[in-house]
């Protein structure tokens, strides 16, 4: 069997290391916000080269307290794009705002920038930027969209860790970035976590304070808040995984590197990567007409694929009455297929899947 993704071989090769670390943390007593989220804290924002970085519970609360922290209005607009995992859409509507979906790049799966532009209004305050499947957009050009309207930029990271655009690390061009470390991610843990990162002190001190029922040093909530942290068993992970983030990320890009070369097949079409853009390759996706027939022929050779997504944001009943016409969302959702990439993916079991996608 080969699967799209497989978390499990990273915790296996590090299993030693991993449960050592646990080990000290059950033995110390303190499991919530102790030292090793305390040092991960430090670690991740020195590796990203940014100011301040907070542990939460996931990217989706990641995502919900940088909206919260903002002092947005019901009224107001947040834009993003549709084609992305529901979390990014279910925390703005979470952050009682209204939410403007816009089209995406046939290239790149990220923002289209200049449809993106034509739909800011009045209403819109903030924009969430997708870095989907581990690319980046053109952030030059979306800082100076941001600048020019006087927006706010929420980056959603949770695919992109560890990726750059023209060599700075992605969560660090907007005022916060949101990340994920779900166990497919490029940077995992063993169950959901996630944190936020920003330059600004003061959305900093909110989010943090945001992320445990909205206290102050004395315990006086003084936010709306929710209760949302990293834990000391996933910070214990997290400190020894982002030691090997670079090393892993390489590795994907070696597997991509070799399936861009190697899959020739007219009818299936290759990921393209933006100009400045620094890839992660959290997934590997193609294009084809013939989804169906093609994940059936790869089931068939007990490789197992995967779709991100099948049904975009703006089909979904949550979100219908903030429906748009997104013809090119619509079309690449009909066409997409994951196919496997992970560090461990052996070069024989590469060979086979670009053996079956050259023949199909």
């Amino acid at each position: 069997m080969i699967y799209f993704s497989n978390p499990k071989y990273s915790f296996l090769k590090n299993k030693k290391k991993i449960l050592n670390n646990i080990s000290k943390v059950i033995d110390n007593g303190q499991y919530i916000r102790g030292q090793n989220c305390k040092n991960f804290e430090n670690s991740f924002k020195k590796y990203l080269k940014c100011k301040f970085a907070v542990g939460t519970g996931n990217a989706t609360d990641s995502l919900l307290l940088s909206l919260k922290a903002l002092n947005l209005k019901s009224s107001d607009e947040v834009i993003t794009t549709s084609l992305t995992a529901t979390a990014t859409g279910i925390s703005i509507l979470n952050a009682g705002v209204k939410i403007k979906f816009v089209d995406i790049c046939n290239r790149s799966f990220c923002v289209d920038l200049k449809s993106l532009e034509k739909n800011i209004t009045k209403k819109t305050k903030a924009i969430i930027i997708v870095h989907l499947y581990g690319q980046s957009c053109n952030m030059n050009y979306l800082k100076k969209i941001c600048k020019k309207y006087n927006l706010y930029l929420i980056e959603d990271c949770a695919q992109s860790a560890g990726g750059l655009f023209n060599g700075k690390k992605l969560g660090t061009f907007g005022h916060l970035g949101c990340f994920s470390f779900f166990p497919t991610k490029n940077l995992s843990c063993l169950g959901d976590g996630g944190a936020i990162v920003t330059n600004n002190k003061k959305l900093f001190e909110k989010v943090k304070s945001m992320s445990q029922y909205g206290w102050d040093k004395n315990r006086d909530a003084i936010y709306l808040g929710v209760n949302s942290r990293l834990d000391e068993i996933q910070s214990a992970v997290l400190n020894l995984k982002l030691k090997n983030l670079n090393k892993d990320n390489r590795e994907r890009r070696k597997i991509a590197k070799n399936y861009l070369k190697n899959i020739k097949n007219s009818k299936i079409i290759l990921p393209k990567t933006v100009n400045g853009s620094n890839h992660v390759y959290h997934l590997f996706v193609v294009r084809t007409k013939r989804r169906d027939l093609l994940i059936k022929e790869m089931k068939k050779n007990n490789i197992f694929c995967g779709i991100h997504y099948k049904l975009p944001l703006h089909k979904q009943k949550i979100f219908k009455k903030f429906k748009r016409n997104l013809n090119v969302t619509n079309q690449l959702s009909k066409e997409i297929v994951s196919i496997p990439i992970y560090p461990g993916l052996s070069k024989k079991e590469q060979t086979k899947v670009i053996n079956v996608l050259n023949f199909f």
